[in-house]
This record gives C-alpha cells, structure tokens and sequence, in this order.
C-alpha cells in the first residue's frame, strides 16, 4: 500500500463512496442526479457549445500555424507505424461501441424527431444526417486532437509524465507535482470513469436486444448484469495477464469485423441511393457547421431541449472521454509533426464516421421513408436488428453484430483500465496488475449503479457533470500548449536571425 499514489488513493475512496450510495440510496442519487443534468444543461450548454468550436477552431488554426512543423517526439524520432496502420488505429480509437449504439438509431431518432421542422420528411432525413455528422464528426475529432497533441508533446519531447497535469506545467510551473496537480488528475480520472460506463452501458443494453432477436432471450436489467458481469470477468483476464498479443489480436479482429460489417451493409443496402446520400448530406454538412456547432434556439423551448439532450450531451461526452482517446491516439503518433497529426486526426475519422452513418442510418431512413416499414418507432437498441431483419442475410449480420459489440466491449474497458492505472500510478507506461484489476472492478460497478439508478439518463448525467471541470482543464491545456510551442519556435528563429 506504500507505493500507492495520492490520485490512486482519493480517485478509489471516492468512486467506492459513489457505488455505495447508488447501491444503499438508489432514488436519492437518480433526483440529485437529475436535478445536476437540467441544472448543467440548461445553465452551461451555451459554455459547452462555444469550448467545442474553439477546440476546431484551435486545431485548424495550428495546421496552418508556423507550428505545424514541430515534431511529437526528438528530432531524430521517426513514426514507429506506417501511415496505412496508424490511420487505423486512429479510426480504432474513436470507433467503438457507439458507432454500433446509434449507427441507425440517432439519424432515425432524428428523422422523427428533427432540431427544426416536420419529422417523417425528405428535409427530415438529409437534416438528421447532417446533425449526426455535426456530433460524429469535427468537433468531436478536434477535441481529440488537442487532448492527444498535448500529451504526445510534452510526454515524448519533454519527458513529461503522460498525465494531464503535466500538459499544465507551463501556466503553473512546478505546482503541477502537488494538490494542483492531483486535483487535475482526479477530475481526468472520473470524466473517463464515467465516460467509458456510458459505453459500457450502452454495450449491455445492446447485446441484450441483439440475444433477444437472435434467441429470445428477455430484455431486462438482470440481464444487462448478467452481461455485464460476464465481460468483467473477461476483460481482467485479459487486463491481468497484460498480453499485448491478445488485446493487439482483439482490435485487429475488431477492425477486420467492422469493415465488413460496414461493406456488406453497402452491397445489401441500397448503394446508390446510400452514395448519393452520402455525397450530399456531407457537402450539406461542411456548408452549416459553424451554424449548427452553435445552436442553442434562445425562443424556442423544445428545440432548445433537443440540443441540450443530444449536441451538448455529445460535447460533453467527448471531452469525458478525451483522456482516455486522447492517451491512445498520443501513444501511437510519436515521431509525427503537429502538421501531419492534426489533419489525419481531424480528417481521416471524420470521413469514415460519416460514411458509417450514411451507409447505418441512410439504410434505416431508406427503409421507413420509401419502402414503409416503421424503423423509427423502435427503441435506440432495437432500431439496428429490426433493419437488418429486411435484408438478405439479416441473422448473420447479427450475429457479427454481438461478437463485434462484445469484442469492443472488453477492448475498450481494457483500455480503459490501462489508461485508469497510467492515470493513478504517475503516468507508468505499464501499471500493477493490482491497480487495473481495481479500476476493472470499479468501472463495472460504476455502469451497474448508473444503469439502475436511471439508464442511459443517468449515464448521460455522470458525463454532464463530470465534463464540466475537465472542459476547464483542457482551455488551460491549449493556453499551455501555445506557451510550450512558442518556446520551441522562438530559439531557432533566432538562430536564424543571427545566421543572416
């Protein structure tokens, strides 16, 4: 226990001090809970819209900056991948249970229910497109980016501790190593603590509609527990016996199954409609992004509801998950340039989410709007099996469906807990068995209080609030950031100056 971190030790008491009280005052945690969200949605969203475009903002703005040349890493270090692989695990990194989650299920939400207008429509459709692109797309992707930028920086040019705390060390010096530092690192720690319950929960709501289609079997929190239980255990085996080789073997099978998955849904589908489509929803959406990145309907009650309950949720959610993407993406990007870095992490993901959703939710809207069948009345889970019911070969593509979504599930909850123990342990590139086993533990929990105390309600609550200080972390990280690259331009422009 001596060789036990501060952050470890508080992180713990106080995620322990979290799951009792959901376990022991169910109903008293679900009102504080939502008492929170209405209270961060309706007070911040305009905070939260304003960081999400500052972030895109900021990233495009050091593309074209005379930063782009500074190397994540020496200035010997060569990228330890090829492009080709780091372009996947790029797209790895930010494609996860969620994809799968709203791949139908947000456009169609949206084709029923749009921002503005009359649900059901040709308008309705191209528009829900359009604003699931917005919550997939830049935004999210420039979010990342700063996060991963920062840490890559300081990490492998400046050997700095890969902690949060440590990108801050230029705006508070030597402070970062104390109370400061701590704190910083703790809000990190439960933004990805929650951040990665809502997938999780999310995970086990859909492997249990996906065993309900596939072999009846009821749809129940029991047996979302059960579910969830079942992938505890395997995923601390896998984060126990720290085989690289397994988790390595997982995401490639992870990568392999989702382009199938996603090709086969373009030759089953209705691929020119879905093409075209994709072509128009795309140029539609790079036309109003500064509009919708902003949106709040200050006159309008129920439009300003649904940006609250989606836009803001998803900036929210993002920036909860960015330590965790943000550690992974900076760990496979040494030896590239800031230039290089930041147009592969803004582009590249963007692109391909919004091919996924075109191809998931165009084939949805496709089948409600022109062929009739009423995708749009079906739960968020359920939305995705009852359109693969209407095409050819629809039990197979289930079937890859569950092992895909399983397979997600124990490879992001491992990563989660590597990261949750890098987080805990000083930035240890490898962390104790003990301490990942712990998080494993303790993140499974978190999803099962949260799941009982108010379902994905809940899980969107926790992300809410525990984005809010992180989103101030991360304005700080970039003011810090701009200081640390203006110190690494400034020399050699000298060196320049005197040579002339």
């Amino acid at each position: 226990m001596r060789n036990l971190t501060a952050t470890y030790k508080i992180s713990i008491v106080v995620a322990l001090v979290f799951v009792l009280w959901g376990a022991f005052f169910p109903n008293q945690l679900e009102r504080i809970m939502n008492d929170a969200q209405a209270f961060f949605l309706h007070a911040f969203g305009w905070f939260y819209n304003l960081t999400a475009s500052f972030f895109l903002i900021f990233a495009l703005a050091l593309i074209f900056s005379r930063y782009g040349k500074i190397k994540l890493g020496k200035d010997t270090d060569k990228p330890e991948f090829s492009r080709p692989t780091w372009f996947a695990m790029l797209f790895s990194a930010g494609m996860g249970i969620g994809l799968l989650f709203y791949g139908v299920s947000e456009p169609i939400s949206h084709f029923a229910a749009p921002p503005m207008g009359e649900g059901g429509t040709q308008d309705a459709a191209l528009l829900s497109l359009r604003y699931t692109y917005l919550h997939w797309g830049f935004h999210a992707w420039a979010i990342y980016a700063v996060v991963a930028l920062s840490l890559a920086f300081f990490k492998f040019r400046k050997d700095a501790p890969g902690l949060m705390s440590a990108t801050l060390r230029p705006v508070f010096g030597n402070h970062v190593r104390g109370p400061l530092g701590y704190t910083v690192d703790i809000f990190a720690v439960f933004a990805t603590l929650f951040g990665v319950c809502a997938s999780l929960g999310l995970g086990a709501q859909q492997i249990n509609a996906g065993l309900n289609y596939l072999m009846d079997i009821p749809v129940s929190f029991t047996i979302q527990l059960i579910i969830i239980g079942v992938i505890t255990v395997l995923f601390i085996i896998s984060a126990s016996t720290g085989i690289k080789k397994g988790i390595r073997y997982l995401s490639n099978t992870n990568m392999v199954l989702a382009v199938l998955l996603l090709m086969i849904m373009v030759i089953v589908g209705p691929t020119l409609f879905l093409l075209n489509l994709f072509t128009h929803t795309l140029g539609e959406y790079v036309q109003y992004l500064p509009q919708m990145g902003l949106r709040l309907s200050p006159f309008n009650e129920e439009r300003a509801a649904w940006t609250q309950g989606w836009t803001i949720f998803y900036w929210a959610w993002w920036i909860s998950w960015s330590p965790f993407v943000g550690m992974f993406i900076a760990r496979v990007s040494r030896g590239r340039t800031v230039r290089e870095f930041t147009i592969a992490v803004l582009i590249v993901p963007t692109l391909v989410c919004a091919f996924w959703f075109a191809m998931f939710g165009g084939t949805g809207i496709y089948l409600d709007l022109i062929e009739g069948f009423d995708v749009s009345s079906k739960s968020l889970e359920t939305a995705l099996f009852f359109v693969y019911e209407q095409l050819p070969g629809g039990g197979l593509l289930s079937i890859v469906t569950v092992l895909l979504i399983t397979t997600f599930f124990i490879t992001s909850a491992d990563s989660a807990t590597f990261v949750l123990g890098m987080q805990t342990t000083d930035g240890q590139i490898e962390p104790p068995t003990f301490i990942k086993i712990s998080w494993g533990i303790i993140l499974a929990a978190s999803a099962v209080v949260l799941m009982a105390t108010g379902g994905l309600n809940a899980l969107q609550t926790a992300i809410i609030v525990s984005a809010f200080p992180l989103t101030i972390i991360l304005l700080i990280m970039s003011v810090g950031m701009l200081r640390a690259f203006r110190l690494e331009v400034e020399p050699k422009r000298k060196k320049t100056k005197h040579k002339h």
